[in-house]
Order: C-alpha cells, then sequence, then structure tokens
C-alpha cells in the first residue's frame, strides 16, 4: 500500500521548489522515563574511512548503517544543477562512487548516471522489481532485485547481481528468495538478505557461498555490521546477531513487533525502529533491551545516528532526536504526513521526507528547519562530489551550496 500510493502520486509530482524556512519550529514533549540500561563494555567501533573515489558506498553511508557524513560546506541554501528523471518510483536512495551515481528504480531499472552532467551512461533492467540500494565495493557494484507484480515483474523470486560499474557488464548473479535487502560489502564478503528468511554471505569476487543462516521468518530489512557481527531483525519480531564470518547465531531476542527497519550500531548499541511503534535500543554484545521510546505508530524508518542523537521519523508525522544513551526525547518536529524513509545526515543538516511529497532539512542541534522542498516520499538525500543528491518520487536533483564556502 506504501509504494502504490507512492506511484499515484509520482504522475503528478512538479518540478523541486525550495520553500524556505517558515515552517514552525519544533515542539519538545516529555518522553516517559525509560526502563534502566544494562551494564555492558563494547569497543567503540572506528570512524568509516572516507574515499575520495567512494564517498557514498552503500546503503546508510557505511557498514553500520549510521546515514551520516562529514562534507564541508555541503549546506543550504542550494541551486540546482540537474535533475534526473527515473519515469518509476524513487524508494531507495542511490550510492556514489568510481565516477558514478547508481540508481535503483522500483520498475527494477539499475541506471548509472554521470555526476557532472546527470546523463544516463548505461541502464539494466532486471525484469523484477528494485525496492532496495546497491553497494559498491572492491570495484564492483551490487544490486538485489525482487519479483513482485506491484512492477509488473515478468521474473518470480529474487537475484542478487554483481555488475562492472564502468560498463554494467554482469560479472556473476546468483538466485536467492525475493529480496528487498540492501547488500552490505565487508571483507571481501557480501550479506543479503531475502523474504525466505535467510541471511547470506557470498564471496565478493566470485558469488561463491560462504554461509546462509535460516532465521525462521521473511527478513525486509537489510544487514548493518560492526564489531565482527551482522544485526538484522525479521518479520516475527527478532532482532538477531550472527558472526560476520561464519554466520553462527551469537544472539536473538524476540517479541518485538515486526522489524521493516535497518539497524543502525554505534557506541555498543543497536538501534531500530519496530511496525509495534518503538524504537529500540539493543546491547550489541548480549542483545539485552536498554531502552524503548514509543512514538504514535508504525516506525518503517531506519535511525541515523549522529553526535550521540538517534534521528528517525514514525507515521504518527512526527520526527524525534532521542538519547542515545538513555532514549530520552531531545527535540520533535511535526511534519504534514506520515515519514517512513530513512533520515541522513549531511554536515549537521537532518533530511527526510513524508508522504505529502515534502522534504525537509533540519539542524541537527535543535531541529529547526533550514529549508523545505516540494518533492521526496521515502529516503532523501546522500552526499557526494561535491553535491547533495535529493531524492524526489522519482527523480534525483543535484544540488550545491549557492554561496559556496560560507
Amino acid at each position: 500500500m506504501r509504494r502504490l500510493t507512492a506511484l499515484v502520486a509520482l504522475a503528478a509530482a512538479g518540478t523541486l521548489v525550495s520553500c524556505g524556512s517558515g515552517r514552525p519550529g519544533p515542539t519538545t514533549t516529555a518522553p516517559k522515563p525509560p526502563p534502566p540500561v544494562p551494564t555492558t563494555t563494547v569497543t567503540r567501533p572506528r570512524p568509516p574511512a572516507a574515499s575520495a573515489a567512494v564517498p557514498w558506498p552503500t546503503y546508510g553511508a557505511d557498514e553500520a548503517r549510521l546515514r551520516t557524513v562529514a562534507a564541508p560546506g555541503l549546506r543550504p541554501p542550494f541551486r540546482r544543477l540537474w535533475t534526473f528523471h527515473g519515469r518509476a518510483l524513487l524508494e531507495f536512495p542511490p550510492v556514489v562512487g568510481y565516477g558514478s551515481v547508481f540508481e535503483e528504480a522500483f520498475d527494477g531499472w539499475l541506471y548509472s548516471i554521470d555526476p557532472a552532467s546527470g546523463r544516463t551512461r548505461w541502464r539494466y533492467t532486471a525484469h523484477r522489481c528494485g525496492w532496495s540500494s546497491p553497494a559498491l565495493a572492491d570495484h564492483l557494484l551490487f544490486a538485489t532485485f525482487i519479483g513482485n507484480h506491484e512492477c509488473k515483474a515478468t521474473r518470480p523470486n529474487g537475484e542478487l547481481v554483481a555488475f562492472s560499474p564502468q560498463t554494467g557488464h554482469i560479472r556473476w548473479r546468483r538466485d536467492i528468495g525475493p529480496s528487498e535487502s540492501s547488500p552490505l560489502v565487508a571483507d571481501g564478503k557480501v550479506y543479503v538478505a531475502d523474504q525466505n528468511g535467510y541471511v547470506y554471505a557470498f564471496a565478493a569476487r566470485t558469488g561463491r557461498l560462504r554461509w546462509r543462516f535460516a532465521t525462521g521468518a521473511p527478513i525486509k530489512a537489510s544487514p548493518s555490521l560492526a564489531y565482527g557481527r551482522i544485526y538484522i531483525g525479521n518479520y516475527a519480531g527478532e532482532m538477531l546477531a550472527l558472526a560476520a564470518r561464519t554466520g553462527r547465531l551469537v544472539w536473538r531476542s524476540g517479541g518485538h513487533g515486526n522489524f521493516y527497519s535497518t539497524a543502525s550500531v554505534n557506541a555498543g548499541r543497536v538501534y531500530v525502529g519496530s511496525l509495534d511503534g518503538r524504537v529500540y535500543a539493543f546491547s550489541a554484545r548480549s542483545g539485552a533491551v536498554l531502552w524503548s521510546f514509543g512514538t504514535g505508530s508504525y516506525v518503517y524508518a531506519s535511525p541515523a545516528v549522529w553526535q550521540g542523537l538517534v534521528l528517525v521519523g514514525s507515521y504518527d508525522h512526527t520526527f524525534y532526536a532521542l538519547a542515545g544513551g538513555t532514549g530520552s526525547l531531545r527535540w520533535t518536529y511535526h511534519a504534514r504526513a506520515a515519514i517512513s524513509g530513512a533520515a541522513s545526515v549531511v554536515e549537521g543538516i537532518v533530511y527526510f521526507s513524508s508522504f505529502d511529497h515534502r522534504t525537509y532539512a533540519l539542524l541537527g542541534t535543535s531541529g529547526h528547519l533550514r529549508a523545505e522542498w516540494r518533492d521526496g516520499e521515502y529516503s532523501p538525500a546522500v552526499a557526494g562530489n561535491g553535491h547533495l543528491y535529493l531524492v524526489g518520487l522519482g527523480r534525483i536533483y543535484a544540488l550545491v551550496p549557492l554561496r559556496p564556502g560560507q
């Protein structure tokens, strides 16, 4: 239903317009006190290494899916360089690297886009739907596809495909179950999951299966990696931690609604939203629930983590900033419609979109509005090449600062 609504709106989507900062400021309400936090000792992960060649290589920007990057000077107000027309819903954001922008569209077309002009360099059709972001690593491009009637797919089940980023030629492909899980690449392995409930690790270079783990329930989330473990939730309300090298189950925590949200992992905690309306923080080491915060509706969105804040939207039309250590509420921003997609934080500015086809840019420190655009639906922004790539319903806008250096 979420996707069908967006597809109807796509036909009527207009030109990107910045609405300035005339919206009311954030309001703050006091949450219920969180439960006591069990003691845990986990070494903090190193910040991801910056790479000029691959500035945004994967869904969530890094292996831990924190959705946060530093990009000096890349803040509103912006001017538009070009617009890419995907001619289908763009539910998930692109990745940026190896000299191109790569986007997977709802109708199963995968595009390589020139970051200087917005022109298509090459494209590939999977004859399935594209409900995920691709991933870049080891001079390869990885993408998953799902057979589903919503995009009039002519092929069933799912597939993981490895491409040459330069030419689009297929290096290898593997059949999996229907998958809307964005691949994660680390240490020579590609991690992915499917709606049959499996988590897989394939050799990135050859596609050889390294291990497979059956969770017992459909998976719609994407794997996250930290501390040598893969973290992922399923549609039985279970969060799992698997050894990244072997696929061995490390811990499992159940009874938490259903997880569509992809986890973000930071400072020994696993942050994730649930369809039971709560945002959870699990111990990355043991799986113990450290805190949970109740919103007014479903939390499909995946959290972003920035400077100790967990940043996430809910179907209750509210965007929340929570203290990562305790779950206490720091600020909120009230949008006009439900929020489903993950936020991104670029140079301290938080970007999110809502179901009324608007994208917001807020100050991460306070939630005050900096800019607003009349396009967007799901996950709105990534950065690279000195550009902010804003994702509308069926378009990508390449934006640069109106006053560079300020």
